[in-house]
């Protein structure tokens, strides 16, 4: 059983919630008017408090800004259709984020702070929750290190926050997306199964130069061969071939995606065979060429499901079919919303009521 503790709430005199416009919600712009922050000192967790959304103070020597010791999640909140609000695999997202904390030598997170911190946030937010098909308010904890002190080391102190926004949906239109085959994402061994900042910021090269070609995303490939498709940008990716749900397996450079593991439960339930295993470029662009290739998107927090509608490999594009109402993708992103906004039942215990 969680321990529970006495939250200090700093409530906002200068709510911006008339800012909203649930037309108009651009992903990460417009931030809810509280947040929670906890400090770790003397080797252990303070109590955290739940303050108006601003600034933080930090050191110009903060190791965090010199040596990359920075870590997130992402996940969201729904509005329910009786009105009320619950979260979609919370705890999932804790131990991923300790996860990262393990592998950044950083500490973990204690759940009672995370968890009830989060619903505290959330019931003094509850306001920012949107209630418009595919909205959700956007949570995203995150943890970096706080020591001012120019040394290569893990840092002793270390802030943990989570902030919140209202979003809608990610993106408007099946994607665009290509191989890459120059750049690396990650290797492995190394940390591209960790939320840790320096995995996005390495990306953005590489995903600017593919926009400027008009692709939306990249498919990235494995550090050694560039061969084994790994994931896209901010999402996992998953195929269908031949009937068969096909992704790429998990590991040390692959984000384990909690949309990713709920779709694949999903795809089980129905009876759809799963496989997760190595998946190369030329084994997805022959599939495509020869009509066995019916279906690729992407899974993710942020995307839920992306459908993709051509793929560039070695500067050629290729379009794929245009999914009907029957496609898989089609019918477990409806799925998935029904079970988030609680007009379907929720048989595998995702949703944390706030």
């Amino acid at each position: 059983m969680l321990a529970t503790f006495a939250i200090d709430i700093q409530p906002t005199t200068a709510s911006r919630i008339k800012e909203l416009d649930p037309d108009n919600m651009v992903f990460g712009k417009l931030l809810a008017d509280h947040m929670l922050v906890a400090e770790f000192t003397g080797r252990e967790w303070q109590a955290p408090r739940l303050v108006p959304y601003g600034p933080l103070a930090v050191s110009p020597a903060n190791s965090a800004l010199h040596y990359g010791q920075a870590i997130f999640e992402g996940l969201k909140a729904y509005r329910q259709a009786d009105g009320g609000v619950a979260i979609f695999r919370p705890l999932d997202n804790w131990q991923r984020l300790n996860t990262s904390a393990e592998r950044m030598s950083m500490p973990s997170v204690p759940e009672d702070i995370f968890l009830q911190g989060l619903r505290e946030l959330l019931k003094l937010d509850e306001p920012w929750v949107p209630n418009a098909p595919g909205s959700a308010l956007y949570i995203r904890p995150f943890m970096f290190a706080t020591d001012g002190f120019l040394g290569v080391r893990p840092s002793e102190n270390y802030h943990f926050g989570i902030i919140t926004c209202p979003v809608g949906v990610y993106f408007t239109k099946p994607l665009r997306v290509r191989f890459e085959q120059k750049y690396v994402r990650a290797a492995p061994g190394g940390a591209g199964y960790a939320k840790n900042a320096g995995n996005y910021g390495a990306a953005m090269l590489p995903t600017r130069l593919a926009q400027e070609e008009g692709y939306n995303q990249l498919l990235w490939t494995d550090a050694s061969e560039h061969q084994y498709v790994e994931e896209s940008g901010t999402m996992n990716v998953i195929f269908v071939i031949d009937g068969k749900l096909i992704t790429p397996a998990v590991s040390t450079s692959i984000l384990d995606g909690i949309t990713r593991r709920s779709v694949l439960q999903l795809a089980q339930d129905w009876g759809m065979p799963v496989e997760e295993r190595k998946v190369s470029s030329r084994e997805v662009m022959d599939a495509l060429i020869a009509g066995k290739l019916t279906e690729a998107f992407g899974v993710g927090t942020a995307v839920t499901i992306a459908p993709i509608a051509t793929i560039g490999f070695e500067g050629q594009d290729y379009d794929l079919p245009t999914p009907t109402t029957e496609a898989f993708s089609r019918r477990v992103g409806v799925a998935l919303e029904a079970i988030r906004s609680g007009q379907a039942p929720d048989v595998h215990g995702w949703m944390v009521r706030v």
